[in-house]
């Protein structure tokens, strides 16, 4: 192997966040995903795309082990985050969470204010050593979910009582809180009106800067607005994955074509 083809190899174990091999989930009969294989890198927005029930978000919620709450679902293979297997025995799945946060299709703040809906986690994992430094994480993550200028002045009213696209955000400003390296957000704006997805999606895209950005979405224009990577999802299998520029344009697989087209779906 030439000098060249070592940095080469080493740049790419560097950007690859997560890798999933042979990943297999079942409910309970049921084969929801079937020997997937993928690399996700640092810093990129990545999309799973496919039709409804495809397994596109089966798959996403093994990447922080929040299958593990569904008792008749079984997940085989591998999935490493850094190197490390996240289904070994000695890994703590609230600790994994901190490191791997999500963002659900619906808004969920806590029924508390706006401050302790950030504060929550970094209080559980320890992160602040008292109130000051509190009240700095709390102040970075609302200024990360591009929010702190609408709540600055409201910070101990209910976050429920916040619009729906604010509350979006501030769940993604509670998400970041713990200093995650990876933000898994399934269908994030679904529930939200077109000004509210554009400051999302907006939102996605200074994300990547610091963490991989995982995101599941039905809206195609979506996918080809905020990531760089994407992987098409058809009944249970990953049919295709590369540059999302390339998988619009030339996707490699005609099923993949036959999606985006319009033609299944």
């Amino acid at each position: 192997m030439n000098d060249m083809t070592k940095i080469e190899r080493t740049v790419d174990m560097q950007t690859n966040k997560i890798s999933a091999k042979n990943v297999q989930v079942h409910y309970g009969d049921t084969h929801a995903i079937k020997d997937v294989n993928v690399e996700i890198q640092d810093k990129t927005v990545t999309s799973f795309i496919g039709p409804s029930g495809c397994g596109k978000s089966t798959f996403l919620r093994c990447l922080n082990r929040m299958n593990d709450t569904i008792d008749i679902c079984r997940v085989q293979g591998d999935i490493l985050l850094d190197g490390e297997d996240i289904y070994d025995k000695r890994v703590d799945p609230v600790q994994l969470r901190a490191k791997v946060g999500m963002v659900f299709q619906k808004p969920n703040p806590f029924p508390k204010s706006i401050y302790d809906n950030i504060a929550y986690g970094p209080r559980i994992h320890g992160l602040a050593r008292n109130k000051a430094e509190l009240d700095e994480i709390v102040e970075k993550s609302l200024r990360r979910g591009a929010i702190w200028d609408e709540v600055k002045d409201r910070l101990h009213a209910p976050g429920t009582g916040l619009s729906g696209g604010q509350q979006q955000r501030l769940c993604i400003a509670r998400a970041v809180a713990t200093e995650p390296e990876v933000l898994l957000m399934d269908e994030p704006c679904s529930a939200l009106d077109p000004i509210a997805t554009a400051q999302v999606e907006e939102l996605i895209d200074e994300l990547r800067e610091k963490f991989a950005v995982v995101i599941v979405t039905h809206s195609m224009q979506q996918a080809a607005r905020v990531s760089q990577k994407t992987a098409f999802f058809h009944m249970g299998n990953l049919v295709e994955y590369d540059d999302t520029t390339k998988i619009f344009t030339n996707p490699e697989d005609s099923r993949t074509e036959a999606y985006i087209t319009g033609r299944i779906g």
